[in-house]
């Protein structure tokens, strides 16, 4: 996916995809995938899609929700603290470096 942000490029096919987490099941329309990438520039973003019970679902017509997906800009720290949620320490470490005891 790609996507232009405040004129700045977000491309999944050129970075890298750092971690992922998600919820799926079969027919489940608050199913939901995020994968957190980082560009050759060091500059993190997250791409998330869902079904239309997820917080990417968008209205389609009056009454109606449809599954969607966003690309969302992260800084540093939003990287890290989605990071802290959604991966193992160790794939944590693998991105931001060790962190102290």
């Amino acid at each position: 996916m790609k996507k232009i942000i405040g004129g700045k490029k977000y491309d999944t096919g050129t970075a890298q995809c750092v971690g992922t987490d998600g919820y799926s099941r079969a027919g489940d329309f608050h199913r939901w995938t995020e994968k957190l990438y980082q560009k050759n520039s060091g500059v993190f973003f997250l791409c998330g899609e869902g079904g239309p019970l997820s917080h990417y679902g968008r209205r389609d017509g009056q009454n109606g929700f449809i599954g969607g997906e966003k690309v969302i800009p992260y800084t540093i720290e939003e990287a890290k603290e989605w990071a802290e949620k959604h991966l193992d320490a160790d794939e944590y470490e693998e991105i931001f470096g060790e962190v102290e005891e």
